[in-house]
């Protein structure tokens, strides 16, 4: 028998997360039944969905949710052969038998020199989130402008870089000087320390002074208040996240955007990249193809030891991690 570790969530979140919220167990997990596999977790994801997805999908008690890029270690499934990599949403475990049903091999042809960690980043969910929100909710054109919130983060750096694939002018507004300067070293035509600033409001006009096409919104709350002022008639906003509002024990109220909105005949749609499961194949593929080809630059924060998740994970929801928050095992 493998004994395993995992990361239980004792109480629901209220307000910011604290070490109080989890707890670290020992499990003894069974020999796989026919149909079934022992995985044996090489790279786990910490992302800032967990935060309200929790409250909505998870009892106390149970372990954390989360997606992992695991190592098939014992297999009665022809499909999986011992030494093979998947994705799936196992949790934080560091060891899990269980049947196929939601595991994802990783790509047949995926590079050697490649980290497989990609997979939970630029070459997974966040790069699948990037461009589908791009492409299936905005429906970018070259030469439109985007802004971009939370720009230095998994899912929009991916953003920002896919726009300038597609010849648009993209501005990109993150929390620290490092994170801008990361923003400007993958090619954003203008970027905004939303801390730093004097005036949000006056630092996106000067970025974009005849106004924004498309806004790929992360954060939600007052940056979103101010921006959607300046969206031009008939812009589009693609509704990814909003991060600033996750760890409220107040729910924040208004202003509200409604007239504006009328207005200027806007857009506003909110997405998972799960609606287009049926094109994930080729979508991996141009991620990947991108990536090789030099125009896609895939920044991670890695986290050593599984005993150090639940410190990674309140480091995200800080705004600690640049490009990814992966954990290494």
């Amino acid at each position: 028998m493998v004994q395993a570790k995992a990361w239980i969530l004792t109480k629901h979140f209220d307000g910011f997360p604290t070490e109080s919220n989890f707890e670290l167990k020992l499990e003894q997990l069974p020999e796989p039944k026919d149909g079934e596999v022992l995985l044996e977790a090489v790279f786990l994801s910490v992302d800032p969905y967990m935060r309200p997805f929790s409250r909505v999908r998870m009892n106390e008690g149970e372990v954390m949710i989360g997606t992992q890029v695991a190592k098939v270690i014992q297999s009665k499934n022809a499909e999986f052969a011992v030494g093979s990599h998947v994705v799936g949403r196992c949790g934080w475990r560091t060891h899990t038998v269980c049947d196929t049903t939601g595991l994802t091999p990783v790509m047949a042809d995926w590079p050697e020199d490649v980290s497989l960690s990609l997979a939970l980043g630029a070459i997974g969910m966040p790069g699948l989130t990037a461009l589908y929100g791009l492409e299936e909710v905005l429906g970018l054109q070259a030469g439109e402008t985007l802004l971009v919130n939370a720009a230095a983060g998994a899912v929009g750096s991916v953003v920002g870089q896919i726009a300038k694939i597609k010849g648009c002018r993209v501005v990109g507004s993150a929390g620290s000087d490092a994170k801008v300067a990361f923003l400007k070293e993958l090619g954003f035509d203008r970027t905004i320390n939303y801390k730093t600033v004097g005036s949000l409001d006056q630092a996106l006009r000067e970025a974009a002074p005849e106004g924004y096409d498309c806004y790929f919104e992360n954060v939600g709350g007052q940056f979103s208040s101010v921006a959607i002022h300046q969206m031009n008639n008939y812009g589009r906003i693609a509704v990814c996240g909003c991060i600033s509002l996750y760890n409220d024990t107040t729910p924040q109220t208004g202003p509200y955007p409604h007239l504006t909105m009328i207005f200027k005949q806007l857009k506003m749609e909110g997405f998972m990249q799960s609606r287009w499961e049926h094109k994930h194949p080729e979508s991996l593929k141009r991620l990947m193809a991108w990536m090789k080809e030099g125009k896609l630059q895939c920044r991670e924060h890695i986290t050593e030891g599984f005993d150090n998740m639940p410190a990674a994970f309140m480091g995200l929801l800080q705004g600690e991690n640049t490009g990814k928050a992966i954990i290494k095992v």
